[in-house]
């Protein structure tokens, strides 16, 4: 299984929180799921972190790195998919994942009930 985590579900795994449902907990901790990390969720990390808005760890791509997570990137393409998707969510990064998701075939982990109204493969939705 591909998985692309929200980083909500990114940050309650690496919290070891009991809010992360126990179906995205599984996955990630299956040794054949790729868990990928968008670089829409790394910057959106940061941003909120240096705002005061957000906890997170100070050495996150170190974590991240040791966690076997896969790293995804943000094309061009993903650009303008993300432009074009329906304006059912206005989180510039939700959008992001929803429209590399799609384009790169992968599941979202996600609580949040908004990704449901776009056409893409939801694993952990609340």
């Amino acid at each position: 299984m591909n998985v692309l985590l929200d980083t909500k579900i990114l940050l309650w795994w690496l919290a070891d929180d009991p809010a992360l449902p126990p179906r995205a907990r599984d996955a990630i901790a299956d040794p054949d799921t790729s868990a990928v990390i968008s670089a829409a969720t790394m910057w959106e990390i940061a941003i909120k972190k240096a705002a005061g808005r957000l906890d997170a760890p100070d050495d996150l791509l170190a974590v991240l790195a040791d966690g076997a997570f896969d790293s995804l990137a943000i094309t061009a393409g993903h650009a303008i998919a993300a432009a074009r998707l329906p304006s059912h969510h206005a989180d510039p990064f939700d959008r992001m994942l929803i429209a590399q998701a799609r384009a790169e075939q992968l599941q979202i982990a996600t609580v949040d009930r908004r990704f449901g109204d776009y056409d893409v493969g939801l694993l952990a939705h609340g």
